[in-house]
């Protein structure tokens, strides 16, 4: 598996991470414990290095299997989690306000079983807490050596510009890497985020890459997902991120067929061939697979030795191209400037 470099943070991560987001749930939506242990246990055996959990994941169950299948081998790992979403039932057990960054960093390390985190997200914008504040108590975290260096995940543009003004105001550590959904089925981020995440050298790190399964190919228009055990699309609710009903689209079908097409051709598989279009993205550092069974995880690595050539790699992009809207479409054909 090939390594590279997340934004300019010096931190070195596998171009495959492992999510690990349903482990600790167990079946049909979820990994139990003996098989995320094994899991993780292939993954670092075929090169792996990047661990991807938060303090919400199986109401913290993620990182406790995640911390007892490390153990002895801490150091080979950039293990990365992430502080914000309630873990209790008190006011102060969500947000970012320092008491609770502090609180859920401390609480998720004793789950993880290290002295430090490599990465800490925080996992959306909280609009009950200046900014300065969050980003003051993760400083200080990254200087007591609890956590290595700081994500943004889920933040509009102008809040993750924002808070990258405010960092550079103050001398604080800023954000190095980004967690946002991206695949060829929801492409929205591609407006604003990867230039601001290229110009201001932030690691691009895409969740669901396959969206939601969708793109696996186990999906047909006529068959309307019903069972647990068919996925998350038949389990989320119509308005969820990654619910039946935003993916059994015309344009989603054609994006699959052109998929399967490619992945015909190259003798490789729909989830192959989907995760190496996100791969041959510059600012993309490290693409989160979020498998469930074994043979998923065997099926998705192999898209570390997929190299997709330029032709289809248009023919993926066009098929899938969001519409343009304002001010981007007028940039577009007004906005070109040459010397």
């Amino acid at each position: 598996m090939k390594m590279r470099v997340l934004g300019r943070s010096g931190l070195v991560v596998s171009e495959l991470a492992l999510g690990t987001m349903v482990f600790g749930e167990g079946p049909p939506r979820g990994t139990d414990p003996q098989d995320a242990a094994a899991i993780i246990r292939r993954y670092l055996e075929a090169g792996g290095n990047h661990l991807d959990t938060a303090d919400v994941y199986a109401g913290g169950r993620s990182e406790e299997i995640v911390g007892e299948a490390i153990a002895g081998r801490r150091d080979e790992v950039v293990l990365a989690t992430k502080v914000r979403f309630s873990t209790g039932k008190g006011p102060n057990d969500a947000g970012l306000s320092r008491t609770h960054i502090v609180r859920g960093v401390e609480q998720s390390l004793r789950r993880l079983r290290t002295d430090h985190v490599d990465l800490l997200y925080m996992h959306t914008w909280d609009p009950l807490t200046d900014i300065g504040e969050s980003l003051r108590a993760a400083d200080d975290l990254v200087g007591a050596g609890k956590v290595g260096a700081i994500g943004v995940s889920n933040f509009k543009a102008w809040q993750l510009m924002k808070s990258l003004a405010v960092s550079d105001r103050f001398g604080w550590n800023r954000f190095v890497a980004a967690q946002y959904q991206h695949s060829l089925v929801v492409r929205d981020i591609e407006a604003e985020f990867l230039d601001l995440c290229s110009t201001e050298g932030i690691g691009m790190v895409p969740w669901s890459p396959l969206g939601g399964g969708f793109l696996s190919g186990k999906y047909r228009a006529d068959q309307r997902p019903t069972d647990a055990g068919e996925g998350r699309l038949a389990t989320q609710p119509a308005d969820d991120e990654e619910a039946w009903d935003r993916r059994d689209t015309e344009r989603n079908w054609a994006i699959l067929a052109e998929v399967e097409r490619i992945a015909v051709d190259l003798g490789a598989t729909h989830s192959q061939v989907a995760l190496a279009w996100l791969l041959a993205k510059p600012v993309v550092s490290s693409v989160i697979i979020g498998v469930r069974t074994m043979a998923q995880l065997d099926d998705n690595l192999g898209a570390a030795g997929l190299v997709l050539p330029p032709g289809e790699i248009a023919a993926l992009d066009e098929v899938s191209a969001p519409p343009l809207g304002y001010p981007y479409r007028f940039m577009s054909l007004y906005g070109e400037r040459r010397p």
